[in-house]
């Protein structure tokens, strides 16, 4: 074999795959540039092996400064079961080998272009059910995922809030049985009348996405949103969500993950519900990366540097006045060209994960090396992308369904997580049968 993953180093060196990615980051064994998997072609492995026969110098001591990390994530009041998915999340992409995706599927909410999907499908599950309002994002979505096998083909921009999508739907699916419900539904327009969650025409969509739960009744529901959804009205909103679930048959687990921990060059911090009803335990994926060994904003654009633009994989370059072009050289690293924006036109820096890649502000981002605004195609690296997915609309839309989505690659390490609740519960099962 000319070209060796870190399961494979692992394997024949007997070392721990995050001992092997901090030789990664060190620059000790060299990857193979311009890929989201870690690969080491057998040339570079041998040289490596040479130069560490004998030494015991690399200990794994990481374990206090992990839980530590794990920590700070978390309420104190959080019920959290960690697991490793880190060996899965090595060796499977349903989406870039079709073979790899397994007979779990999942209906996904307000799916936008289909980040958590892809991600989803990069698990090993196959999607047979997504509801869309944005026509650009539909149209996205129809592009890249209807390459899949057994795709449902039957998406179109629909309003979830009418009942006559809800029940087409349910429709859809009928006879089906479903693992996996997804969505991230919007939080604005919150706010509570004793124990009861007032309507409010901005925060229906989270009692839509309840009642095609409470009707569908997958085994499992996973659901994301900003971080300070926790904070909500002093917690009473998560307590509420909670509460709404547990009444119709799931418990919940929550907690908030940060992307950078799954590989993401990017910080993005997200609270993420777990639930089901078959009596399985939640699990949330531990994370598998640190501040050790994050993949950087330079790991995910070196490979479009020299690259000219190109419409059709949405490299679209802005075209910026001499006035915007010396604004923007002036920018130190880490700031904003607007002093009020925390993250909209900040110019990140090379050798660390972005921020937060956001919709408003324009959606951009300012390319630390290159005097311009990053392009769609680098802010959908910086998302965790594959570089064959597709967006869809004008440079406008590609930047606010980039700026909304999950990343794929966070979307992946949940499903492993769930996928691995679902293998255990079943064998459960069998056991006690």
């Amino acid at each position: 074999m000319d070209i060796l993953s870190l399961e494979d180093i692992s394997k024949e060196t007997g070392k721990t795959l995050k001992l092997l990615r901090r030789e990664i980051t060190s620059g000790s064994l060299k990857r193979i540039n311009g890929e989201h998997s870690i690969r080491v072609y057998r040339k570079e492995y041998n040289e490596w092996v040479k130069s560490i026969t004998g030494s015991d110098c690399y200990e794994d001591k990481t374990a206090f400064q992990e839980n530590d990390r794990i920590n700070k994530t978390k309420k104190s009041n959080d019920i959290v079961n960690w697991i490793d998915v880190s060996k899965e999340f090595e060796t499977i992409d349903g989406w870039a080998n079709h073979d790899q995706i397994q007979d779990i599927n999942f209906i996904d909410l307000f799916t936008g272009a289909g980040g958590l999907s892809c991600g989803l499908v990069m698990a090993g599950m196959t999607p047979v059910g997504s509801v869309e309002i944005m026509p650009e994002a539909v149209e996205t979505y129809k592009y890249n995922f209807g390459k899949l096998p057994q795709f449902n083909e039957n998406v179109e921009d629909r309003d979830i809030r009418e009942q006559e999508v809800k029940q087409h739907l349910a429709n859809s699916v009928k006879g089906k049985h479903i693992d996996l419900i997804a969505g991230g539904f919007p939080c604005q327009g919150f706010s509570m009348a004793g124990n009861r969650i007032v309507t409010d025409p901005r925060n229906s969509l989270y009692l839509d996405m309840l009642e095609i739960v409470k009707t569908i009744k997958p085994d499992f529901v996973l659901m994301e949103n900003v971080e300070g959804l926790r904070s909500m009205l002093d917690g009473k909103i998560e307590e509420k969500i909670i509460s709404d679930y547990k009444e119709i048959g799931y418990e919940i687990n929550v907690t908030i993950l940060n992307s950078a921990d799954y590989g993401v060059p990017q910080q993005r911090h997200r609270v993420i519900f777990i639930g089901n009803r078959i009596g399985a335990v939640n699990y949330h994926p531990k994370p598998i990366y640190d501040e050790s060994n994050y993949n950087t904003v330079g790991w995910a654009l070196e490979k479009y540097l020299n690259l000219e633009e190109d419409k059709s994989i949405n490299h679209i370059m802005s075209k910026h006045s001499p006035q915007m072009l010396e604004n923007l050289a002036k920018i130190p690293v880490g700031k904003s060209l607007y002093g009020n924006y925390s993250d909209g036109w900040k110019k990140v820096d090379w050798n660390k994960p972005s921020c937060t890649v956001k919709e408003n502000h324009g959606g951009v981002n300012v390319h630390p090396i290159l005097n311009r605004c990053m392009t769609p195609r680098e802010l959908a690296a910086l998302q965790s992308f594959p570089d064959n997915f597709i967006f869809k609309g004008s440079k406008k839309w590609q930047l606010v369904q980039i700026g909304n989505a999950v990343p794929p690659i966070l979307g992946k390490a949940i499903g492993l997580a769930i996928i691995k609740a679902m293998e255990e519960a079943k064998k459960n099962d069998g056991q006690l049968c």
